[in-house]
């Protein structure tokens, strides 16, 4: 297994001021936890854009963001739009570890995920690792709840977490906030929730505070 790995995000980690403060700690905007960071706290090496097959659907509170949070089903029919970061193996498990509200410690042995396909670490929301191929340059892997999202009710996220992802998928993918908020709007869970409209009115560049778009949502 490479020293490297390519961490494939799909939530709040799209965004790179959200994703840096896995690295060196700190705050994110709108957030209600501060982060202590990896142990290593290099940026990372490179970061591409991706579709990975499967889908995104929001469920469980999150008491960061409020709201459903991401996860991520690798065995539902389509794709869905990602950002892949590469980063050592000691990162990775440093941002897992963060995840789970856990201190950071030790590295992880990713060496059963290339051969397996998946690893199941613990039976927390972010403790199944998915082994999502692999490129001339270090294996990809994504990490995500160990059910399937029709063994969980659906929990629509809130306006400030939606805002962050639509900026991460603006960055990753080119997209405008139109086509942020029609990918958006179409993931279980957000659907029944929101409108694209209204979420495209939360991520134009002119929209307001989220809490008082969530209110006019």
């Amino acid at each position: 297994m490479s020293s490297l790995v390519w961490y494939v995000a799909y939530g709040s980690n799209l965004s790179t001021t959200r994703f840096s403060c896995y690295l060196r700690g700190g705050q994110p905007p709108g957030a209600a936890r501060t982060y202590p960071g990896a142990r290593d706290r290099s940026l990372p090496r490179d970061d591409k854009a991706l579709w990975i097959p499967g889908g995104i659907y929001f469920a469980t509170q999150s008491h960061v963001w409020g709201g459903g949070r991401a996860l991520y089903d690798p065995d539902v029919p389509g794709t869905a739009a990602a950002r892949a970061y590469l980063i050592t193996v000691g990162q990775f498990s440093d941002v897992l570890a963060q995840e789970m509200y856990r201190q950071t410690a030790a590295d992880l042995d990713l060496a059963e995920i290339a051969t397996a396909g998946r690893a199941q670490i613990g039976d927390g929301r972010y403790e199944t690792l998915i082994y999502l191929g692999h490129d001339e340059q270090a294996p990809m892997v994504t990490f995500t709840a160990p059910w399937a999202v029709q063994d969980v009710p659906l929990l629509s996220p809130s306006a400030t977490y939606l805002q962050v992802l639509g900026r991460g998928l603006g960055e990753a993918h080119g997209w405008d906030h139109r086509e942020a908020a029609k990918y958006l709007a179409s993931l279980p869970g957000a659907g029944q929730a929101w409108t694209a409209k209204q979420i495209a009115g939360l991520l134009a560049p002119e929209s307001g505070d989220a809490r008082s778009a969530e209110l006019r949502g």
